[in-house]
């Protein structure tokens, strides 16, 4: 297939088009660059596919309107995946309109680009963020979830009801994925793994938030990649069980479904820091801080809906994902 990832210099996007490169598709990878982190890391997650005959890279941003209106008129994508947004739930406290632009505006010309060249079916990034304020456990993607506590967490709910829009007006087949704290080599340098590994290499102390009691349900990248492989190429269809009278929030009378992909293994903050330490072989020094603005005390995945519809859930152990990603970091610092 001809597919367009957007956000293909990010940490998921790049790790998808290698896998879907190697079983025979050809990609479009577009990604605007920008400075939220190290580009040189971007830019060597992007040297492993770059010279890929069947690799096209465009250097574009998903709030540029045009461009993006030009990128599906000159490729014309079969499907597409998106994965371009601001991440990161405490920056969305200090630069608000990042989110409106990439998460919003971005997401509006990602959707008119389906609709208008008769894309396939959409896939797009949602976040396990968007439980705010639920506290019954596990999560289930046919829970409501119209309390988010921070911006980038609203912003992706709305991602979820503007595809929905779509899907029910034009018939475009999308599937929202609701990832769950993703972690692994050539991770995001801004998540705790990545600033945790080279502040205990440097012999710094760490900040951990909530006194390390909160719990996530850590998900190796790999584990991210095939879910979102497996629901990339089963295109949602209608749901003929659906009702108005009890709507569920993750299917429709529309072509379009929601799923979570976590490891459905939630563990506690100390223990990660615990597993970090021993990979490494030191000990942290740590400054226990209260819970951060927007943040959530626990997530954890029910991923019945995944698979149910494509057999598929994450199974990577935390101590086997974190090994792998500091072998990782230590051969690309050389530390």
């Amino acid at each position: 297939m001809k597919i367009l990832i957007t956000g293909s210099a990010g940490f998921i996007g790049s790790a998808l088009a290698l896998r879907l490169l190697e079983r025979g598709d050809e990609i479009i990878g577009l990604d605007n660059l920008n400075d939220y982190y190290d580009v040189n890391l971007k830019r060597a997650r992007l040297a492993r596919a770059q010279n890929h005959p069947r690799y096209t890279d465009v250097r574009v941003d998903l709030a540029e309107r045009a461009k993006m209106a030009e990128v599906f008129a000159s490729f014309r994508p079969q499907r597409v995946v998106n994965l371009a947004a601001q991440a990161g739930v405490r920056y969305s406290t200090e630069n608000p309109h990042a989110y409106v632009d990439s998460n919003l505006v971005g997401f509006l010309n990602v959707l008119e680009g389906c609709r208008h060249h008769g894309v396939e079916s959409l896939i797009y990034a949602s976040t396990s963020s968007v439980y705010g304020a639920n506290t019954r456990l596990p999560f289930s993607v046919h829970h409501n979830v119209d309390h988010p506590l921070s911006l980038y967490a609203a912003t992706k709910k709305a991602n979820e009801l503007m595809a929905h829009t779509y899907s029910h007006l034009y018939g475009l087949p999308v599937a929202g994925l609701r990832f769950f704290t993703v972690y692994g080599p050539w991770g995001r340098p801004d998540m705790a793994l990545f600033k945790f590994t080279r502040q205990l290499l440097a012999n710094q102390p760490i900040d951990v938030f909530n006194y390390g009691r909160h719990r996530r349900d850590f998900t190796y990248i790999d584990d991210i990649v095939e879910g979102i492989i497996r629901v990339l190429d089963k295109v949602p269809e209608p749901d003929p069980t659906w009702s108005s009278d009890a709507p569920d929030p993750a299917t429709s009378h529309a072509p379009y479904r929601l799923y979570n992909i976590g490891n459905q293994q939630p563990v506690e903050l100390l223990r990660y820091i615990q597993v970090l330490e021993q990979c490494l072989g030191c000990q942290a020094q740590m400054n226990m801080l209260p819970l951060q603005p927007g943040d959530v005390p626990d997530t954890y995945a029910d991923v019945e809906a995944l698979v149910q519809d494509v057999g598929y859930k994450p199974s990577t152990s935390v101590e086997d994902g974190v090994a792998r990603f500091v072998a990782w970091y230590r051969d690309f610092y050389q530390v």
